[in-house]
């Protein structure tokens, strides 16, 4: 399963159509999570005392738990999200709160080291930037995720930068992006 994982807010993102024609490379048949028709909430105490004491039993039946599931369960993942204030939308970080489940997308040796449980071979980040673009605390924390936690192997970032500078043709530069996402 191919898993589109879409923190694009505005129905005229660049980010998603930079997104579209990677997914339509990639085959077109996808999943999607938009994230901002999802009933998300970050971990309250309440809430996370609840997952302890549900990981602590090995139970893994609460509806709680559908984002983690269908995330280890995708053999592919492209998450699309805009460049916002050199992160992302916080959306896609409360997502990643709730997909980030010790037992079911990663585990802890004896030795406490982490071992992903993903079945993901390849994750895709796609961004969109206003001004110039830096990975420090988006795609580089994504990144660290995926493969020093959820077991994928490998990332790609997939990027259009510069798109509010004047002098920049925006639509030319994401035009640019999609059709090198079609020769690859």
């Amino acid at each position: 399963m191919l898993l589109y994982i879409n923190a694009c807010v505005r129905s005229d993102s660049r980010t998603a159509r930079i997104a579209e024609a990677l997914l339509s490379r990639l085959g077109g048949g996808y999943t999607e999570v938009k994230l901002a028709e999802e009933k998300l909430q970050p971990l309250s105490a309440e809430a996370l005392q609840k997952r302890t004491a549900l990981i602590d039993r090995g139970d893994y039946s609460d509806p709680m738990f559908c984002w983690a599931k269908q995330f280890r369960e995708a053999e592919e993942i492209v998450i699309a999200a805009p460049y916002w204030d050199l992160s992302f939308p916080a959306s896609l970080k409360v997502y990643l709160e709730n997909v980030y489940v010790t037992g079911l997308v990663s585990e802890y040796t004896q030795e406490g080291l982490p071992h992903g449980l993903c079945r993901a071979k390849k994750l895709w980040y796609v961004t969109t930037a206003g001004g110039p673009y830096l990975a420090d605390f988006s795609y580089d924390y994504i990144r660290t995720l995926a493969t020093q936690f959820f077991g994928i192997p490998e990332t790609e970032l997939v990027k259009a930068e510069m798109l509010d500078v004047w002098g920049y043709d925006c639509d030319a530069l994401v035009l640019e992006q999609i059709k090198k996402l079609k020769k690859d």
